[in-house]
């Protein structure tokens, strides 16, 4: 279970608590994401990778193709167990370790690289960033990444966000445009940024797909009770019958950005 006051108002979230709906829908990030990544060179043939904040091992799995050694790494004991068993099922020989970012004890110049994908903004960068650059040989690269939809521009997406606040009022994941990720200064002291870059892509969704990406955001899965999860995706499914054909597109925005260890 995590609290931040800073996210949510301080209501309690945990990613272990929607495992089995993270696994199957949050799998979402286009082919152009992933190389675009690989064209950068993190994640290339031989490249010894740390994935902090893996989840259920989106980008390891994803990204095992082009060669590179992964280690995933995330606080959620439940996320872990279900990147193992996804990893397994595929035949990709990746390790998974059950620890937060703040606790990992990594010897130095373990890894050549490091991704951090959705989940930056959680760490605790005072502790974060000495112990991220001290994994990483000079010149080594650390690697912020996001995906997120624009409620602003996308219908559904609008909608969907609309019906998670009357769940979840006080969630603060709402409300999202494209803007840069944003470096806490301590990275700094550390890392020079190496590059920056926004682009939008299109993620393509069945009704069903689209209701169990929603169901496995922060905001519903994550933090409501059972009734209320249920309660919302029967009001989620009804509405997407109203306003969505049965596949669409929904449009998206990721930011990338790679420093460099000094």
């Amino acid at each position: 279970m995590i609290t931040n006051k800073t996210i949510d108002n301080g209501k309690p979230f945990d990613w272990g608590r929607t495992s089995g709906d993270y696994a199957k829908y949050r799998d979402i990030y286009p082919d152009e994401f992933y190389e675009k990544l690989h064209s950068l060179g993190i994640g290339i043939s031989g490249q010894r990778v740390l994935d902090i904040g893996t989840g259920t091992g989106v980008i390891p799995r994803n990204m095992y193709r082009y060669g590179a050694h992964f280690t995933g790494t995330d606080i959620s004991e439940n996320q872990i167990i279900a990147a193992r068993r996804l990893a397994e099922n595929e035949g990709m020989d990746i390790r998974f370790l059950c620890k937060s970012t703040e606790e990992l004890d990594f010897p130095d110049e373990s890894f050549e690289a490091i991704t951090a994908c959705q989940c930056f903004f959680y760490f605790d960068h005072g502790i974060a960033a000495p112990k991220l650059a001290g994994m990483l040989p000079d010149g080594g690269k650390l690697a912020v990444l996001y995906m997120g939809w624009l409620p602003y521009e996308d219908e559904v997406a609008g909608a969907s966000e609309e019906l998670i606040l009357k769940f979840n009022p006080g969630w603060t994941g709402r409300g999202d445009m494209r803007h840069e990720i944003f470096i806490p200064e301590i990275y700094s002291e550390y890392f020079n940024m190496l590059y920056s870059e926004i682009f939008d892509v299109k993620v393509h969704f069945t009704r069903e797909s689209w209701n169990g990406r929603i169901k496995a955001c922060r905001g519903i899965g994550a933090s409501l009770s059972e009734n209320k999860i249920a309660a919302f995706e029967n009001e989620h499914l009804a509405l997407l019958q109203k306003i969505a054909p049965e596949d669409f597109d929904v449009l998206h925005y990721c930011a990338f950005s790679i420093l460099e260890k000094k």
